[in-house]
């Protein structure tokens, strides 16, 4: 037996929208301090640096800019699936390096953020995305 929902069926491509805001608008906030709170950048390169990364500095500046501009980026659905990429990588880092001795409870919440960037890396920002808006408004491609 099939239940049927029309008015779920009719929301249904909406409902990665507030996935998506509520996890990029979440990973800025992990990358914001790294870059502007006093301080927390020095302890971040030497957190990098005891991973073992060479060039520290520009390791953690990826992976800073990847949870602050991949956040936003994500938050508002613009460059979705190279966002999510790049937290993906990011968070995989955290989950498997940075938290590799730890507890699971440690790790949860990076390998939630991956999953999630898993999700939109192959599902894409949605109807509701600035891409997909963008997309909507660009004159189909005339080929010659």
């Amino acid at each position: 037996m099939r239940f049927s929902f029309p008015l779920l069926e009719t929301l249904a491509p909406y409902g990665w929208v507030p996935l998506r805001v509520l996890a990029g608008l979440g990973m800025m906030t992990h990358g914001w301090p790294k870059l502007f709170e006093p301080g927390r950048w020095e302890r971040f390169v030497g957190s990098v640096e005891r991973m073992g990364f060479p060039l520290p500095e520009l390791f953690a500046g990826l992976a800073a800019l990847s949870e602050l501009v991949g956040g936003l980026l994500l938050a508002v659905g613009m460059f979705t699936r190279p966002a999510a990429f790049f937290i993906l990588i990011t968070m995989l880092v955290a989950a498997f390096i940075r938290h590799a001795g730890d507890p699971f409870a440690e790790r949860e919440l990076a390998l939630l953020y991956a999953a999630v960037a898993l999700g939109f890396l192959l599902q894409g920002g949605g109807k509701l995305s600035l891409e997909a808006g963008w997309r909507a408004r660009r004159p189909p491609h005339v080929s010659e």
